[in-house]
């Protein structure tokens, strides 16, 4: 079996795991607990792994309280992560300590503050602060190619050259604008909408409508992998979700697109793969 192959699985395994420990938690003690908190557009995810950094239980909730990568909404994003943290602690019996956290590509110097703000304001010491691009690579274990995170509001693109990240750029461009194209294609509310396109039984149905959207991220692709080697794009984040999307994307851009099996959730694990013992400075 190819090294490519096994990464596929081993990341489709970890989010399996990881589903299966958000419906029932494992209790059985671990002496250190790691979580990864991921602040996205549409969702707020806390991923709890055991000393073995194994999945041992996860919670999620779908908020409007970051936009365009960027938290808009302090106080709401500080009580849901507190919120969420306090959930799972009841659920496993133990108090959760140490987390990381993850900001969007190029975003650092604007918002790494307020993300780590919020962690710590909820209850946490944050261990580690990631790029969003680093950390979905942590369970994707890419070598060289394109990480494509399709989140809420933005889709960040980063090139990575013998497993480090050599490029990245953000585009607002993601999830909302799904949702914007349905409001109007079904005379739906926003919100409505929002909701709609999140029932994978609508995604064969909302498919055409949506293409021209996927068609203008892969030509946002196209334009950042101008001139970089890249042989494969791998999708994450909640947007990807919608069935078929990665055939677009393969027949606009040309190049092979691989997309996990739930993509929603790689981001969060690779937070939480990322987290330690050891607060930051």
């Amino acid at each position: 079996m190819s090294k490519k192959k096994l990464n596929y699985e081993y990341c489709d395994q970890l989010v399996r795991d990881f589903e299966t420990v958000v419906k029932k938690p494992i209790k059985t003690k671990s002496p250190l607990y790691y979580t990864g908190v991921d602040l996205g557009t549409a969702c707020i995810v806390l991923a709890v792994l055991d000393e073995n950094y194994k999945p041992v239980a996860g919670a999620y909730r779908y908020a409007d309280v970051v936009r365009d990568g960027m938290v808009v909404d302090y106080i709401g994003a500080v009580k849901i992560v507190r919120e969420l943290k306090e959930e799972l602690e009841e659920k496993l019996g133990a108090e959760l300590i140490y987390s990381a956290a993850a900001i969007p590509p190029g975003t650092d110097l604007l918002d790494s503050g307020a993300v780590r703000n919020v962690v710590q304001a909820a209850g946490f010491e944050v261990t580690s602060l990631l790029d969003e691009p680093t950390a979905a690579n942590k369970v994707l274990n890419i070598q060289n190619g394109a990480v494509v995170d399709i989140g809420g509001g933005t889709t960040g693109i980063s090139i990575l050259k013998d497993g480090k990240v050599i490029y990245v750029a953000d585009e607002p461009t993601g999830g909302t604008h799904f949702s914007l194209v349905i409001s109007g294609a079904y005379n739906m509310e926003f919100k409505d909408a929002d909701i709609y396109k999140r029932n994978p039984k609508n995604h064969k149905e909302l498919l055409p409508t949506l293409k021209p959207v996927v068609e203008k991220i892969a030509t946002i692709i196209n334009q950042h992998i101008k001139g970089f080697d890249v042989n494969e794009i791998f999708l994450v984040g909640g947007t990807c979700c919608l069935a078929g999307i990665e055939d677009i994307i393969e027949r606009k851009t040309g190049i092979f697109t691989h997309k996990p099996e739930n993509p929603m959730f790689v981001t969060p694990l690779g937070i939480a793969l990322g987290c330690t013992d050891k607060p930051l400075d």
